[in-house]
């Protein structure tokens, strides 16, 4: 199951961070790889250590944080900073599933992998390819979504980038740890919250307002791993 989640990044935030990031050093992203995805991996990324991606991320983790759809789905505790990658001139990234533990560079702290993102930077129609295939037991779903727009999904899935063959494709990435480990259990707190949130807007002096907001709370206390 995976989630857009749309405009995270305005007109002038996209236009700011691609003349940034056309002005950046980019590195061989094989060389940020573990041994078997090194093998799948053609593409670009910032270094870990660059202070324009340092910079971006900070930026991006301020909007996140005032995203409310990204913030009832993923629950989030702790999150990877987000990194940049660029694929051009055929590059992709093959099958592959991404690691269960990630360290914070410049930091001793390691994160379990719950949820992954991808924000698009650049204009659909500016690249041919680039999608992001992501498995779903026997289906498989294409995302390639508009600048600025983000998906979400279960950091288990197997998932590729398809090859660039036109254009260049630039993204930020991140990880989550989630305060709900299990999917099934964000699940039904997202529908429950959706619910909530509907029926605030219809009906605001409703009584039953208060219960169902206890419910899911307490769902939330008993499920949540800090």
């Amino acid at each position: 199951m995976f989630h857009a989640i749309p405009d995270l990044l305005s007109r002038e935030q996209l236009d700011a961070c691609r003349t940034a990031l056309e002005q950046a050093e980019w590195q061989a992203g094989s060389l940020t790889a573990g041994i078997q995805a090194a093998r799948v991996k053609a593409n670009e990324q910032l270094p870990a250590d660059s202070r324009t991606g340092q910079r971006l991320g900070e930026g991006l983790l301020e909007l996140l944080g005032r995203q409310p759809l990204f913030l009832s789905l993923a629950l989030p505790l702790k999150i990877v900073p987000p990194r940049f990658n660029r694929y051009r001139d055929g590059g992709h990234y093959g099958d592959h599933i991404d690691a269960a533990i990630l360290s914070v560079p410049g930091t001793p702290h390691r994160i379990r992998s719950d949820l992954s993102a991808t924000v698009f930077l650049s204009d659909p129609d500016t690249y041919d390819g680039g999608e992001l295939v992501i498995g779903d037991g026997a289906c498989s779903h294409e995302i390639k979504l508009p600048a600025g727009h983000m998906v979400l999904y279960p950091s288990t899935s197997l998932h590729r980038v398809a090859p660039v063959t036109r254009g260049t494709r630039l993204a930020a990435f991140f990880w989550v740890q989630s305060l709900v480990r299990e999917a099934s259990q964000r699940a039904v707190l997202f529908e429950l919250d959706t619910a909530i949130q509907q029926l605030r807007a219809r009906v605001p002096d409703d009584p039953s307002l208060d219960t169902l907001t206890g419910v899911y709370h307490n769902l939330l206390r008993q499920w949540s791993q800090p």
